[in-house]
């Protein structure tokens, strides 16, 4: 029996039965990267994460309108308003224009998803390209008395706003404490509230990235962005809220308070967040000097790493962990996922081999009410993964000849297959895409063929081993020779 789609909402702490507010249509939004920098192994998790969703919501029939944003303007280094602008301060770093800066790591950003499978979103805002909303966002917040102005810069009050709204709902966190673990304001005494934050930032004459506004020249701050394109893209409310969960305690919540003063409600129904990346058991961070880039793991260019993996090998190893989990990169843990989805892969190329037979003992559906049941309890991909590696076994052993399939059940298998791998999980096989070792495998293949005909044992034998010698393992079967990596 199929179980319902339930979800794991941060707003309210517990599973639930997702039911869209617009049946079959679904709304989701999730934060996009910041483009000053290369694309981290976090922010990719979190989109390989949310890419899950997306397909699996649209298998499940539900129409989804996917946003998600590029913040390209507005986000200082420090969360409370302080800093410098992270694109100007790299533009000069790099003698370019900030918009060059932008447009460099948002290609390189689109070619990391690229490399991982992932579908493009729906729609992918940027915040330079909806400055107007934003402005009209700000403006109807201080005429709702939940913001003023100092000088040019509009603040959100903090204060004024929690005594009508739970501002730390996302978080369940007192706002006594949130006020005790805040530093004195220190310089930004034009704050009413150490908990304000900036809505718009007043330019100054240096500032490469500014625009007109009704409080002069300035830019957007951070979380105003989100707030406003969400509300354009999905409606002033919508089904879900996606990000890491480094952004609830201060993005999300302020994205909340800023949403419910203007339009006296919550923004998405449900909230979604990614846990952490550790490595070797410690919290991946650049001053740890533990992080590394996904181009560092394709390759192996880091000190911490014995080799490189593919991209699909580190998504297999990504999906092999809830996405609430902790996800630990060691290279034991990518050595045993590279095996494992190697093992996937291998037998999924057998299944176009396989022969049906008039009758048969093996039935998919209940294998496929597994894996729907797994992906139906808050997207359980470590779960469905381990029915698919039962599917697998039952593709060795037809293909061996031990279990015999009828046609009917074969067609259900290769749904199954098509179905999980390719359109769920947004897996392919790197190796079968490569057409010349493919070709040239073949050829091989055919001339140790020829050899065992014309029972030259000697050199069939030595094609073997040789084979084996660089990693590549051949098959024999009644229908013939296959081949794989070890």
């Amino acid at each position: 029996m199929i179980q319902e789609l339930q979800l794991y909402n941060t707003l309210t702490r517990k599973k639930e039965v997702f039911e869209p507010l617009n049946a079959p249509h679904v709304g989701m939004y999730v934060c996009g990267p910041t483009v000053y920098s290369d694309v981290h192994l976090g922010n990719c998790r979190t989109f390989i994460s949310f890419d899950l969703i997306f397909r699996y919501l649209k298998y499940s029939g539900y129409k989804v309108r996917y946003v998600r944003n590029i913040t390209d303007a507005g986000h200082l280094e420090g969360d409370r308003d302080e800093g410098d602008d992270k694109f100007a301060k790299r533009a000069k770093l790099e003698q370019l224009e900030p918009m060059e800066i932008v447009q460099k790591y948002t290609l390189g950003f689109h070619d990391v998803l690229r490399m991982f499978n992932t579908l493009p979103p729906s729609i992918e805002p940027t915040a330079t390209g909806h400055i107007i909303e934003q402005i009209e966002m700000v403006k109807k917040i201080i005429d709702n008395g939940y913001a003023y102005e100092v000088d040019g810069t509009i603040y959100f009050d903090v204060e004024k706003y929690s005594k009508e709204y739970n501002y730390t709902i996302l978080t369940n966190r007192k706002l006594e404490d949130l006020l005790e673990n805040t530093r004195e304001l220190s310089g930004q005494d034009d704050k009413k509230g150490r908990l304000d934050f900036a809505l718009w930032i007043k330019a100054k004459p240096e500032t490469l990235m500014q625009w007109q506004s009704p409080w002069g020249m300035g830019f957007p701050g951070w979380h105003i962005e989100c707030s406003a394109m969400s509300a354009k893209y999905l409606g002033s409310e919508f089904d879900i809220h996606g990000g890491g969960m480094d952004l609830a305690a201060t993005h999300h919540t302020n994205e909340i308070a800023q949403s419910e003063a203007c339009s006296s409600h919550q923004p998405a129904k449900y909230w979604m967040h990614t846990n952490m990346l550790t490595v070797n058991g410690t919290r991946m961070s650049k001053s740890a000097g533990n992080g590394f880039l996904p181009g560092e793991l394709f390759t192996g260019d880091h000190p911490l790493l014995r080799k490189g993996y593919s991209p699909m090998t580190v998504k297999f190893f990504m999906l092999q962990a809830h996405y609430r989990s902790t996800l630990d990169f060691s290279n034991d843990a990518l050595d045993a996922s590279e095996k494992g989805f190697r093992r996937l892969m291998n037998a999924v190329a057998l299944l176009p081999k396989l022969m049906p037979s008039v009758d048969g003992d093996i039935a998919i559906e209940p294998l496929r009410e597994k894996c729907i049941n797994a992906m139906n309890d808050d997207f359980n991909s470590p779960v469905a993964i381990a029915e698919l590696f039962e599917a697998a076994r039952i593709i060795n052993t037809v293909y061996d000849g031990s279990a015999k399939i009828t046609a009917e059940e074969l067609e259900k298998l290769k749904a199954l297959i098509n179905e999980f791998v390719f359109d769920i999980f947004g897996l392919k096989d790197e190796e079968s895409s490569n057409l010349e070792l493919n070709e040239i495998l073949e050829m091989v293949i055919d001339l140790r063929k020829e050899a065992k005909e014309n029972k030259d044992y000697a050199t069939s034998d030595s094609i073997r081993l040789g084979l084996q010698k660089i990693g590549i393992q051949l098959k024999d079967s009644k229908e013939g020779t296959t081949w794989s990596k070890m």
